[in-house]
């Protein structure tokens, strides 16, 4: 009773509130300047309907000006878009109560890159950065009645080949893929402040936009309004949070008596309250509270992201002037970087407790950023959420994401490692340029820095340990030691000075870490300090193994390439004469090119044996990528508290291609995913031979240690155990330990590697079972038998629940259907001899329909 009495005393407040703030004649109005758009070829004559935000590309595919980009080989005849300038042009009227208003800011929050503004014909913006917001007063200009904004968008090619062109030396860029643009070498992705995948990458094609990317709006307003509220956490801890409330208002004239009140929505109870007089122009105004017993934000798996709701009100006059809401997380969040005795620890301490970082690396979703909706959003977040990670990295060489991303890891417990938007390429960072950089930080950490869920901010991706061990630096000073000494220079300059003083100023307490990999300054990385990118299992060929044996203080990348399944390859390559990993098309959704191909058949070959067709190479294919990982994911973990984190190189793809990813464009998972889900559980049970004894380790997030029991067997794939061992075990919270351990010889008792598998099962006093798989061998050296699998389909709310049964043991079972929208919870599973496993899929099909084309393929079958 109590607690609907607080939800209807809640409601009442919220309801008081914004009948107070509609009562208002002083609270800013906002008019979005979305609708009557058109757009142009800027050298030509024709209009067409365009859609804001959005880009040109997705506004020439939707007037069927041209085929959808990421079919077949489409992407190669679209090469001419980014080398002509656009128009882009609406007209609209405001409302008298916005025309009475003192103040009008046309605000612009994001141009895709190099824009003229024009209203009324005036000229007010020249932008030229894909990553600002742009605010501008624009009450001179406005008319009563109809109103024309124009933005001339300059091909990014016009304007940067000339920059390239006028250089004696150039700086690299690894991933510009200059060559499919018509350009030759000319890599001028570096001279625009724009997403780098847009000009291509080894995941990505080259489709280089531009466009009214984010949302544009009026805000008219008179006295005073609020810019920003930062929610600053100079103290936390379990039994008091001691925050700072730094409010930046702008006022068009000088104002005295002046309220500014902070406010907790969930109770009404005024947490904070300071009296102020303004002057004209921007006023900085902190109002200091504190919380008893603050319900704290954890991430995800170690408790619950609770979210406060601090509402800000400006108040003068007994009026509302403004008023703004942040959800924040109240948290104790430091990365740990110092001295040990093995060299310099690199983890995440959240309220106090040591974390070890799970998850993957994000880029954009799309090429086309604005294609990107909520929906595509929550699944995203929700994908790492349960697939129990509690950290993304946000790579550099895609975009500071939206507004309702980070607003999605604050409520999932995401944690974000969040780079700057700078990846595998030198900068020419200095002038105006520079200066760009500077205030683009300034945006995005100002508009950032409320989240619980921001972790650290990374200067770039892989820049330092390109220029000193990728051949950068010594192909520069060939021409030139004066050049190689001005690039590096500058590159200190950007992340060694600017973009530090950028966090330290405007969000105090969030770590900076200047490039990933990094150790030292003017090092290359390495295994004892800072984070580590491996990449010798794949880039270098080593086998899989091998993630067995390479440490890391921090593994913020690795990992290992799939195709997508063959119902996704259908969607972009559907004709038969396509289905081959050597084809025209797949050739083209391999950015990897044959290389990358090659890595993929060799690693195939030595692990497994021959795929008998092109379905059955894709699925082999899934399961390689997703053993490698997993036996990545829980080489790291067991390394704890030497090694503290696992990023896999990554959650998703911004096109249909063959990449790393786990989660194709189209979010179906691949057996990565799933892998990774079982691997990435609070507790984690591995076996594994070291110096030929078979150990099983018991790996532990939980806060508190669990109590249960461990069992571990030798099993033939018929059935016949051939060693059983179990005990009642604690496994310590936080911890890596060896439960169990025994000479290999003694546990095979005689019996041939191939013919068994080890199978370990910890079950906690809680009813939860954990449970693992291991070979001894390679897949290819495993005597699988073949399988007669049976399905039992029974319906269910959204779609049916299949239990898939085997006589013997069944490896890596895969379950499909003929619904690309379908959903599976659970897939590339293993069947115990004699057992069977229920699986829940979700779709629209109709059960005939559903039954006919389920299909089930079995590693076993297979070989």
């Amino acid at each position: 009773m109590k607690h609907i009495l607080m939800k209807l005393k809640t409601a009442v407040i919220a309801v008081g509130l914004l009948s107070g703030s509609a009562m208002s004649a002083s609270v800013p109005l906002v008019k979005n300047l979305h609708e009557g758009w058109k757009f142009k070829q800027a050298r030509l004559t024709n209009w067409y309907p365009a859609t804001v935000p959005g880009v040109v590309h997705t506004d020439l595919l939707q007037n069927k000006i041209i085929e959808d980009p990421f079919f077949r080989l489409n992407e190669r005849g679209l090469q001419w878009i980014d080398k002509e300038d656009w128009i882009y042009e609406t007209r609209f009227s405001l409302s008298s109560d916005m025309m009475q208003k003192e103040n009008m800011d046309l605000v612009f929050e994001g141009l895709d890159t190099y824009a003229d503004v024009y209203l009324n014909d005036e000229c007010i913006l020249k932008a030229d950065n894909m990553f600002r917001r742009w605010s501008l007063p624009v009450k001179q200009y406005i008319k009563e009645g109809d109103n024309v904004l124009k933005i001339y968008f300059h091909s990014p090619i016009k304007i940067d080949v000339p920059k390239w062109d006028a250089l004696p030396y150039h700086y690299p860029a690894s991933n510009d893929q200059s060559e499919n643009g018509g350009l030759l070498n000319k890599k001028i992705s570096i001279f625009a402040r724009k997403a780098g995948y847009h000009y291509g990458w080894d995941w990505g094609p080259r489709l280089v936009t531009s466009g009214i990317w984010r949302p544009v709006y009026i805000k008219a307003w008179s006295d005073s309004r609020i810019n920003d509220v930062f929610i600053e956490q100079k103290q936390v801890n379990a039994s008091k949070a001691v925050i700072a409330g730094h409010i930046e208002l702008n006022a068009d004239k000088e104002m005295n008596d002046v309220t500014v009140t902070v406010t907790d929505e969930a109770t009404g109870k005024i947490l904070g309250k300071q009296q102020t007089n303004l002057k004209k122009g921007i006023n900085q105004v902190t109002v200091n509270f504190a919380l008893s017993k603050p319900k704290l934000w954890w991430s995800n798996g170690l408790g619950e992201p609770y979210l406060y709701r601090f509402r800000t009100d400006v108040t003068a006059n007994k009026e509302i002037l403004d008023s703004k809401t942040e959800k924040v997380g109240i948290r104790s969040l430091k990365v740990v970087h110092q001295p040990d005795k093995d060299g310099h620890t690199f983890y995440i301490e959240l309220n106090g407790r040591p974390v070890f970082a799970k998850g993957a690396n994000y880029i954009p979703c799309d090429n086309f950023l604005p294609r990107v909706t909520p929906d595509i959003y929550k699944k995203t977040i929700l994908d790492a959420a349960n697939a129990n990670m509690n950290m993304l990295r946000v790579w550099g060489g895609g975009t500071y994401e939206s507004d309702l991303f980070y607003d999605l890891c604050d409520e999932h417990g995401i944690m974000i490692w969040q780079d700057f938007m700078f990846a595998c390429s030198m900068y020419p960072a200095e002038g105006e340029l520079l200066e760009s950089i500077r205030q683009e930080a300034i945006d995005n950490v100002k508009r950032l820095r409320n989240h619980a869920c921001i972790a650290l901010w990374c200067g770039n991706n892989e820049c330092q340990d390109a220029w000193l061990g990728w051949g950068w630096k010594p192909e520069i000073e060939k021409q030139s030691k004066e050049y190689a000494d001005k690039v590096w220079a500058q590159y200190q300059q950007q992340y060694h000075v600017t973009l530090p003083e950028v966090v330290k100023e405007y969000a105090p307490e969030t770590f900076y870490w200047p490039s990933s990999p990094f150790a030292f300054e003017g090092e290359p990385s390495g295994t004892t300090d800072g984070d580590r990118h491996y990449w010798s299992v794949w880039h270098g060929k080593v086998p899989i193994s091998d993630y067995n044996k390479e440490k890391s203080r921090f593994f913020s990348e690795y990992g290992f390439q799939s195709f997508p399944e063959f119902e996704s390859v259908k969607r972009y390559a559907p004709n038969p004469e396509d289905w081959d990993i050597r084809s025209e098309v797949m050739m083209s959704h391999q950015r990897g090119g044959d290389h990358a191909n090659g890595l993929i058949e060799t690693y195939l070959l030595n692990e497994y044996k021959t795929p008998h067709n092109f379905q059955s190479f894709l699925y082999m294919n899934h399961v390689l990528q997703g053993d490698a990982i997993k036996t990545a994911i829980e080489a790291h973990r067991r390394q704890m508290p030497y090694n503290m984190g696992t990023l896999f190189w990554q959650h998703n793809d911004c096109w249909p291609v063959a990449s790393w990813a786990s989660r194709d464009y189209y979010g179906r998972w691949k057996a990565q995913h799933y892998y990774a889900r079982k691997a990435f559980e609070d507790i984690l049970i591995s076996p594994i031979v070291e110096e030929d004894e078979l150990k099983v380790y018991g790996v532990s997030d939980r806060i508190k240690g669990a109590s249960g029991k461990l069992q571990v067997q030798v099993c033939r794939f018929d059935g016949k155990i051939i060693h059983d061992w179990s005990k009642h075990v604690s496994v310590g919270g936080n911890t890596s330990q060896v439960y169990f351990s025994a000479p290999l010889t003694e546990v095979l008792k005689d019996t041939e590697k191939g013919d068994v598998y080890v199978r370990v099962v910890y079950a906690d006093k809680s009813g939860k079972v954990y449970d693992n798989n291991y070979y001894l061998g390679k897949q290819k050296e495993m005597n699988y038998p073949k399988v007669n699998l049976t399905t039992e389909v029974q319906p269910m709310a959204g779609g049916y629940e299949v239990t898939v049964s085997s006589d013997k043991f069944a490896r890596a079972v895969f379950l499909s259907i003929a619904d690309n929208e379908s959903l599976y919870s659970d897939n590339y599973f293993d069947i115990q001899p004699n057992g069977s496993v229920k699986v829940q899929i979700a779709t629209q099909l109709p059960v005939d329909k559903f039954k006919e084309s389920l299909k089930l393929t079995c590693l076993n079958n297979e070989f």
